[in-house]
């Protein structure tokens, strides 16, 4: 059976990232004794889920680490955690995903937490199904030309 390289070494990648992104969180439900359960373990139903990926609206939010199941249907505020990294999974939809510059008009919207309309500079890239990105805590962000819907897991690490 022949194969189309491209295809598959999409397909590589895609295993690799699920590796990485388990790899990441096992270390973190680890870190949480007690929490959700015996030994740290908390399991969310597929329906749960999936009603939280219709809503956009966090899975887990416990000290250190939280969970989110986040969906976009057009742009977002440019945003700046100073104390959390977010690693982004994309799962469906596609967006352009500008990292770094300055967000205009910035205001505090919650304890370190910044927001604003959007960035000036930065860096645009097109993120899109089976994705990985990481943001660094302290670098803007911000979800523009949305083609969704998008829909994301975030695992926001606490540093």
């Amino acid at each position: 059976m022949a194969r189309d390289g491209s295809a598959f070494r999409r397909l590589v990648t895609r295993a690799r990232t699920l590796i990485a992104l388990l790899a990441l969180a096992a270390p973190l439900t680890a870190a949480r004794p007690g929490a959700g359960g015996a030994a740290g373990v908390t399991h969310i139903p597929g329906a749960e889920v999936a009603e939280a990926f219709r809503k956009g609206v966090p899975l887990l939010e416990v000290d250190g680490y939280k969970v989110h199941a986040s969906r976009r249907d057009g742009p977002g505020q440019a945003e700046v955690h100073e104390k959390d990294t977010d690693i982004l999974y994309v799962l469906q939809g596609a967006a352009t995903l500008v990292t770094g510059g300055r967000v205009e008009e910035a205001g505090r919207t919650a304890r370190e937490e910044i927001r604003g309309p959007s960035i000036a500079g930065g860096v645009s890239r097109v993120v899109a199904a089976g994705d990985v990105v990481v943001v660094p805590a302290g670098v803007p962000h911000w979800f523009k030309d949305v083609r969704g819907p998008l829909t994301y897991y975030v695992v926001k690490v606490r540093s």
